[in-house]
């Protein structure tokens, strides 16, 4: 694992709202907004810049935790602003705040983790015992 970041480096990424992102259970909408598990995952996606630019070849990152203030509502076809900053890193793991926004308007705050990790040891991770 390459040590490149320190607290307070900043990532962002940016995603466009669609129909498949609407908070919806077994088929029915239930609110025609972007979906707090959407946001979870462009939150997710956000911090794992860091852990590209510094896993090893032979290393992957797996996610720790991930926590959710959803605040306010996105609509379809809005874009999304994720900015993920860097908390800690220690024993091989990022901690990242993350705030979501839509022009300028804070929609989500909350925080990431991830682990980087052989990809030999997570293999071994998602192998069932028998």
């Amino acid at each position: 694992m390459k040590q490149i970041f320190k607290p307070g480096d900043r990532k962002q990424t940016t995603y466009l709202v669609t129909q498949a992102d609407v908070a919806a259970f077994g088929g029915e909408v239930v609110h025609p907004v972007c979906s707090t598990f959407a946001l979870g995952r462009e939150a997710e996606w956000a911090g794992r810049q860091f852990v590209l630019d510094m896993r090893e070849p032979h290393e992957e990152g797996i996610g720790t935790q991930l926590v959710i203030n959803h605040k306010a509502p996105a609509f379809v076809g809005e874009e999304i602003v994720v900015t993920a900053t860097v908390e800690k890193i220690e024993n091989h793991e990022i901690i990242c705040s993350f705030e979501a926004s839509v022009n300028g308007r804070i929609i989500a705050t909350g925080k990431t983790g991830q682990k980087i990790l052989s990809r030999e040891k997570i293999n071994r991770l998602f192998t069932p015992s028998t």
